[in-house]
């Protein structure tokens, strides 16, 4: 039986700050995110290899082997990004239950991606939508390149199952999948049973959210071939500063 997979439900590009005001999340196609950010899809589809070159993900409580990721810390504003020294991401156990409370050292991202142009209009175009929400700032900002793959039978996004990450505002960029089914992304209220959920399956389309008005989570991907996999770019922009283990 073909699995049914639902259609996301777009935001025109001149609805987005509205659409995020009234729901708490909005979704952008690709096309979208090129327009506002300022930034040919071409661009950004050349930042796909790196993908290529993501080390385990060693931190990982399941005993899984399916996660890759690279990390960066920067510090954003409408038309500037400044890159921080490289630092542990760390989270509360309130946000995550299964991950948090332990500094978590991955391997920075590569030069050759965050020094491109396409990268840093990308992280500028965000910190507009998280000012035009929020008032203009700085907004403490932190990219995580994530690839989930089969290799054990079935791959976890979001191991740690719906959650906040304890920011201000989540981009999640879908950068491709190949050779899976699954994976489907629910967004709920934080207060109500309200929901959607949909498939991001359009290379660099983006869920937008504010973080502390929604929870999201993405269900497990399955092999349809042999070595499937889906990459996904996740940017947190956090006001006042990084989400840091408190000083004891």
């Amino acid at each position: 039986m073909t699995q049914q997979t639902l259609q996301p439900p777009l935001t025109a590009p001149d609805q987005l700050n509205a659409t995020l005001a009234v729901q708490g999340f909005a979704v952008l196609e690709a096309a979208s995110v090129g327009a506002l950010a300022g930034v040919p899809i071409a661009d950004l589809q050349a930042l796909a290899p790196s993908w290529n070159d993501l080390p385990p993900d060693q931190y990982l409580k399941d005993g899984g082997r399916y996660r890759r990721r690279r990390h960066a810390s920067f510090e954003v504003t409408a038309n500037k990004t400044a890159a921080t020294l490289h630092r542990a991401h760390w989270q509360p156990l309130s946000y995550n239950a299964l991950h948090g409370g332990m500094q978590r050292w991955f391997e920075p991202m590569s030069p050759e991606v965050v020094q491109q142009a396409a990268w840093q209009q990308l992280l500028c175009w965000l910190g507009r939508v998280a000012s035009a929400a929020q008032g203009d700032q700085t907004w403490f900002t932190e990219a995580h390149q994530f690839r989930i793959d089969t290799t054990d039978g079935i791959g976890r996004p979001t191991p740690e199952g719906a959650h906040r990450d304890g920011v201000n505002w989540v981009a999640v960029f879908l950068v491709g999948r190949h050779g899976i089914k699954g994976g489907e992304t629910r967004v709920f209220d934080m207060d109500s049973p309200r929901g959607q959920r949909f498939t991001l399956s359009e290379p660099w389309s983006v869920l937008l959210l504010d973080d502390t008005r929604v929870i999201h989570e993405t269900t497990p991907i399955q092999p349809e071939q042999p070595g499937g996999w889906r990459d996904t770019l996740v940017v947190t922009l956090r006001s006042g500063g990084f989400l840091d283990e408190p000083t004891r």
